[in-house]
């Protein structure tokens, strides 16, 4: 029906202008409607926005009477399937289904006779649908939904601008709906910020998408990816980062950015017809629809980095790469669906007070760095794009997980109040470096971090802690393209071993499967992962990779003492097994006379409750024990620790677990064997206060808690905190964490 080239070129051209043009929100969407009509042949040209999932809303229209219904339920028409499929619909014999579209009538009166619309898709979430109609019975075909498609990949753009945001709000208003003053969240890091929003717009317009040339396309596509990366290598090999060494994830971003099956996908595209941009973006589109559904966890969150990498891409095509950190505000509040770990760096981060995301978990590469550049991260805000302007003040709250929108002068008062009183509790947790971790009643408690990336490995200095009790060795497994052999875990062992000198390091042999995918090893999927085919049930099945791992600790910790514990033991066959592995690593190792540890301690995770019945028979095998509470919490009480409507069911500060707890410490003491927990408890204060009322002695937690846990540790009796917890072990009530926290506010404990 249309000159593909020409046609293209010329309406993505004046839907830029009409785009960057001075024009309000509502006259914008108009001139779009008009602008697409006109160029393309169509007597009605829509443009529906998709609300909450269940109701369509017509932005714009051209050629329908002004008084059509504006607002109907998705699911009654044709164009709301569009959306709730996210598919595309030609329909040629329009004239036989009016009665599928909910302007039916006018359509009949105006002798419509041929439809196609398309889904306006960003992030694999449904925007709305652009649909055009025409009274010739035109037989619209792939060129034409492919034309369309490029114009819904526009509008997704435009519908992502802060002034179509606020005509979306106006529109509400008019409604009789309620504006927000306020928006709930999930905190991925805690902590308080006020700034100004910047609204980060990762996605460019794709103004020209088909090639005039293809070796020019091929050739700016050469230049721009070469560019890219040598800006990738240059901060990827600088010692630090802002504050922190943020290397295993550069590298797992580098891993994409370099990849060559997804480089040549993009350059399949440019000899199909396409331009580089749209190149790129038809690449990362097609993975995402391959990948997105599936429930790997590793899959999805690399998906993220992807789409970074992408974004990263279009600005080198553009030119403008580093635009997003110009940015005048003193204090700013980033704003975005989603975000690379790049991304976040590409701004100024010692202005940064908040992060703000639509899609986001904690173990999302941006998180992680946010987490330890101590930026406060707010997730799961449906919408945010259209909830908040750019430049709209925004005051955070990642205690409780809210975003306060153009705060009241009280609510800034008491947030500066809030950041202020913060800010003195670093400075007291700073002084607490210098002091030992004492109880009043002089009492020694180990205190120890968790490590996985080397981010981590500065709170070794920063905290003064006693060692690591538990170094997660999967990290530079999962940030690998293939498996790292000897010496590269060695080399990343090391790193750790170096940084620590004479303190203690608990390495842990690999734990991946259920949410911990490797790419390269070729899952099949499992019903129950968690309690699946996983971690020591791995190695044990495929023990080359047990054996180059525990060769790789040996090598890495001669002339020190090494520390290797196994996970997820079920018996005391597995542990002996495990062992007899490492052990047969040293003693060939010594007879090819290679520098060997000074002594090897041998050690399990206490994390399935089968273990608990067999630890007389474990004990005397073993150096030391550590309880991994969080999966052992979770068989205990046959509960999916990542299912939201059981999070607040089942306490760990519960009598049961409680004792459960009491009697792995009684047991380990009794074999005279050192036992620490590394779970999450130890990283709670309050939890952490119970641990240490039950007997244990040692505690290791993640960096960013260990002041927290540390400070409750100088703040209380040791005795009267273990008869106090004691009593409390025959209660029958669902969780004693009230009756805790009553004791620690009564004696004066501090749990921050």
């Amino acid at each position: 029906m249309i000159n593909k080239k020409n046609k293209a070129d010329k309406l993505l051209q004046k839907l830029q202008k009409i785009a960057m043009s001075s024009l309000v929100a509502k006259q914008k969407v108009a001139e779009v409607s008009k602008t697409v009509a006109e160029v393309m042949s169509a007597d009605v040209f829509v443009c529906c926005l998709l609300a909450d999932n269940k109701y369509l809303e017509c932005l714009s229209n051209f050629g329908l009477d002004e008084d059509i219904e504006d607002q109907w339920r998705a699911d009654e028409d044709e164009i709301g399937k569009i959306a709730l499929e996210k598919n595309s619909v030609v329909i040629n014999n329009l004239d036989e289904v009016y009665d599928n579209f909910v302007f039916g009538e006018e359509l009949r009166h105006k002798n419509m006779k041929s439809f196609a619309g398309v889904a306006i898709v960003q992030w694999n979430r449904c925007l709305g649908v652009v649909g055009i109609f025409t009274k010739k019975a035109l037989a619209y075909g792939d060129d034409d939904l492919a034309f369309l498609k490029a114009v819904a990949m526009f509008v997704s753009d435009m519908l992502s601008m802060p002034d179509v945001a606020e005509y979306i709000k106006q529109l509400q208003k008019i409604k009789g709906v309620a504006v927000k003053d306020k928006i709930k969240a999930v905190s991925l890091n805690k902590g308080y910020g006020i700034g100004q929003a910047i609204i980060h717009n990762a996605r460019r317009a794709i103004t020209n998408i088909f090639a005039e040339d293809k070796n020019q396309e091929l050739e700016r596509l050469r230049v721009a990816h070469e560019q890219m990366n040598d800006d990738l290598d240059s901060r990827f090999n600088a010692a630090k980062l802002g504050l922190g060494e943020h290397v295993d994830i550069l590298e797992a971003y580098r891993m994409f950015a370099k990849d060559k099956g997804w480089y040549k996908k993009i350059a399949d595209n440019i000899e199909g017809g396409l331009s580089a941009e749209a190149a790129v973006e038809r690449a990362y589109e097609d993975m995402w629809n391959r990948l997105s559904a599936s429930d790997d966890a590793y899959l999805k969150e690399r998906l993220h980095d992807l789409r970074d990498v992408a974004n990263r891409l279009l600005s080198y095509l553009a030119g403008d790469f580093g635009k997003n950190s110009v940015n005048s505000a003193k204090d700013i509040i980033l704003v975005a669906q989603s975000m690379g770990p790049a991304e976040l760096m590409d701004y100024d981060y010692t202005k940064i007070r908040g992060l703000v995301l639509e899609e986001g978990t904690p173990t999302m590469h941006v998180a992680i760095v946010a987490k330890a550049l101590n930026i406060p991260v707010l997730s799961k805000v449906k919408n945010v794009l259209a909830e908040v302007q750019n430049g709209q003040k925004l005051a955070i709250d990642g205690n409780e997980g809210i975003i306060y929108l153009s705060p009241s002068q009280d609510v800034e008062n008491k947030f500066y109040k809030k950041i202020a009183e913060a800010e003195r509790l670093q400075q007291k947790f700073a002084e607490l470096r210098k002091l030992p971790s004492v109880t009043k009643d002089k009492q020694k408690i180990g205190m120890y971090i968790n490590v996985g990336l080397p981010l981590d490995f500065e709170y070794v200095e920063k905290t003064n802690c006693d060692g690591v009790g538990l170094y997660r060795t999967e990290i530079p497994f999962m940030t690998s393209i293939n498996m790292p052999d000897v010496d590269q875990q060695v080399a990343y062992y090391k790193d750790l071993t170096d940084v620590c000198g004479k303190k203690k390091v608990i390495f842990r042999t690999l734990d991946v499967g259920s949410d911990k995918i490797l790419p390269y090893w070729g899952y099949k999927g499992e019903s129950n992962p968690a309690i699946g085919w996983r971690s020591i049930r791995i190695t044990l099945d495929r023990r080359a990779i047990l054996r180059k791992q525990v060769k790789a600790f040996l090598l890495a910790a001669a002339g020190r003492e090494l520390d290797v514990m196994f996970p997820m033991i079920s018996n005391c066959e597995e542990f002996l097994e495990a062992k007899a592995t490492l052990m047969l690593e040293l003693e060939k190792m010594r007879k090819r006379g290679l520098p060997l540890p000074k002594k090897v301690n041998v050690g399990l995770m206490v994390e399935v409750p089968a273990v608990l019945y067999q630890l007389d028979n474990i004990l005397p095998n073993a150096d030391f024990v550590s309880v991994g509470t969080n999966d052992l919490a979770q068989f205990v009480f046959a509960c999916d620790r990542g299912n939201p409507q059981l999070l607040d069911r089942y306490d760990v500060l519960s009598a049961p677990f409680l004792r459960v707890m009491k009697d792995i410490v009684d047991k380990a003491k009794k074999n005279n064997v050192y036992c620490s927990v590394c779970g999450e408890m130890a990283s709670n204060p309050i939890e952490a206060l119970a641990l240490v009322g039950l007997g244990y002695q040692n505690l290791s937690c993640n960096g960013a808690a260990f002041a927290k846990v540390k400070s409750m540790i100088r703040s209380i009796n040791k005795a009267e905190v273990e008869d106090y917890v004691v009593s409390l072990l025959n209660s029958p009530r669902a969780s004693l964490r009230s009756q805790l926290i009553a004791y620690a506010n009564d004696h004066a404990i501090e749990i921050y």
